[in-house]
């Protein structure tokens, strides 16, 4: 840590020092007098305990002197061991369930701990490597990216409990609050250590053109750009049997696990009824169609049958770096089901071209981590970009469909719920052609983020663009924005006047929520070779 980091970090501080010490503590917390050690446990029930298993993680077991860093990682620890020991708890809540829905969401959850408990491994390998003079100029981005995620996936766990009586939730929701508390304290903990003005790495480029950069190969080139036939795939999916598989779950499930290099799968032209589940396991693999309306994956999973959100998806993406190409997702359950995803995305560092995303509510399921659209067509009634992820969406092409009577068409919805988390949506160049009276978006949570920038507007854009979630809900707390909008809808005159709403952003403020700038895109972009633009288009 620099010396003038140190004196910042000292400046935050110092009022809670005051605080602290003018405070009656417990005998634990009078051992202690680093105040970073109280705040890693701040708000947890046991806080006793907290502290004791904190300090049973730190160098050297002593208290006082540790510098920041290694509170940091000891924190971090701590949490994981929590998050493992809530997740053997959900053996025992699978006893206790009583519905199919309850059951789903009890699985939903074991799934969703083992994201967070992934997350916070990496952030902690990320900080190791840090310690071991690791130069990486976007080790900020990564630990932000991911201690975003590891906060926000106890929520949908909880989620997956609507429709039910709700008693085992009360149960599985006391095991989850404390990991939620310890999550959250240390993602407000590295923010706050990390507030010196950003500082792009040495070149980190300006670019505002779509290009392929010079450091992509070019193998990755070929990916992106020739036809299939063309390439080099490592496995062909034929539903005429012509292929190695005729599914293409098969294809996946075959695909190595772990793998550190781009594993090229290929679906032929046709309709793919399955429903696609690709695990966390399958990194780095590449999804190839022969185009929008040719290779379509399809099911009809959706609420009304019993399933969670979570688990409608037709196509569900899980792996590290997972890109796909001409490809359609589809779910055809209707406005009557509700719920229906056709894409979920956990997947970090992923990129979607040229693919279409066709359902009603809930079409894109964009749930946690970075990604990428690039040229994509995205279609549905209520809420049909949703989620808590990172996500730029560039040159794309926004469609509404027939909503239920008395519903209301609203594009976004956004679910950041802490301050301290880097997501949101950012809807760049693209078009919004509404055919029924739309709104841009709605916060679904408290700290909901969505920006629409030199985007195009039909006229069916309603003239207060935001819609409220109910009464005055996040109104103060959102950031929403719009940046050189243009066509009949994009008129600010009557917009919300809510306090979150920047009816006019700058052109600097626009730059935060660009490609190299809010998800990190330079750092991993260029090695998918998918088009893209870096920064504000001219």
């Amino acid at each position: 840590m620099t010396p003038l980091h140190s004196f910042v970090c000292s400046l935050i501080f110092l009022p809670f020092i005051i605080l602290v010490s003018s405070q009656t503590l417990s005998h634990q917390e009078q051992t202690i007098e680093n105040p970073l050690i109280l705040q890693a446990c701040s708000n947890i029930r046991d806080r006793n305990a907290c502290l004791a298993n904190l300090k049973s993680f730190l160098d050297n077991h002593n208290v006082v002197n540790q510098k920041p860093d290694s509170i940091l990682r000891a924190a971090l620890k701590a949490t994981i061991n929590e998050t493992q020991l809530a997740m053997q708890k959900f053996t025992k809540f699978a006893s206790l369930s009583s519905t199919s829905r309850e059951q789903i969401a009890i699985e939903d959850c074991k799934e969703l701990l083992d994201f967070s408990v992934s997350e916070l491994a990496w952030s902690l390998a990320e900080m190791k490597e840090i310690r071991a003079g690791s130069q990486n100029p976007h080790s900020q981005g990564n630990l932000k990216a991911w201690l975003s995620a590891a906060l926000s996936n106890q929520d949908t766990c909880l989620e997956g409990f609507e429709g039910t009586n709700r008693h085992l939730e009360t149960f599985i929701k006391g095991s989850l609050t404390q990991v939620t508390q310890l999550i959250s304290n240390v993602l407000a903990l590295y923010t706050q250590l990390h507030i010196l003005p950003f500082k792009p790495p040495r070149n980190y480029g300006g670019q505002t053109n779509t290009f392929f950069p010079k450091w992509m190969t070019k193998g990755d080139k070929e990916l992106m750009l020739a036809s299939p036939e063309g390439m080099h795939v490592d496995v062909v999916v034929a539903l005429d049997g012509s292929g190695r598989f005729r599914s293409i779950s098969e294809a996946i499930n075959d695909a190595p696990d772990h793998s550190i290099r781009r594993y090229v799968i290929y679906a032929k032209r046709g309709v793919y009824k399955e429903n696609i589940d690709m695990k966390k396991k399958k990194t780095n693999i590449m999804l190839i169609g022969d185009g929008i309306g040719a290779t379509v994956i399809t099911g009809d999973r959706n609420f009304m049958q019993g399933w969670t959100t979570f688990r409608t998806a037709t196509v569900a993406v899980s792996g590290k770096g997972f890109i796909a190409r001409d490809i359609t997702f589809r779910n055809t359950a209707g406005p009557q089901s509700h719920q229906g995803v056709a894409l979920r995305v956990d997947s970090d560092q992923s990129a979607f071209y040229r693919c279409s995303m066709e359902g009603y509510q809930d079409t894109l399921y964009a749930h946690s981590l970075r990604q990428f659209y690039r040229e994509c067509s995205i279609s549905g009634t209520i809420d049909f970009i949703f989620g808590n992820g990172a996500a730029v969406l560039q040159n794309c092409k926004i469609y509404t469909r027939e909503p239920l009577p008395l519903q209301k068409v609203t594009i976004t919805a956004q679910g950041r719920k802490n301050p301290n988390q880097n997501t949101g949506f950012s809807i760049q160049d693209s078009f919004v052609y509404a055919t029924k009276p739309t709104y841009l978006g709605r916060p679904w949570k408290e700290y909901s983020r969505t920006v629409f920038m030199n985007t195009y507007m039909s006229s069916m854009v309603q003239p207060q663009g935001w819609l409220e979630w109910y009464g005055n809900f996040a109104l103060s707390t959102l950031w929403y924005g719009e940046y050189r909008n243009y066509g009949p809808g994009a008129a600010l005159s009557g917009r919300v006047r809510w306090p979150g709403y920047h009816m006019a952003m700058d052109a600097s403020t626009a730059d935060s929520f660009t490609v190299r700038r809010f998800i990190d895109g330079l750092a991993w972009l260029p090695a998918t070779g998918v088009t893209f633009s870096a920064g504000l288009s001219n």
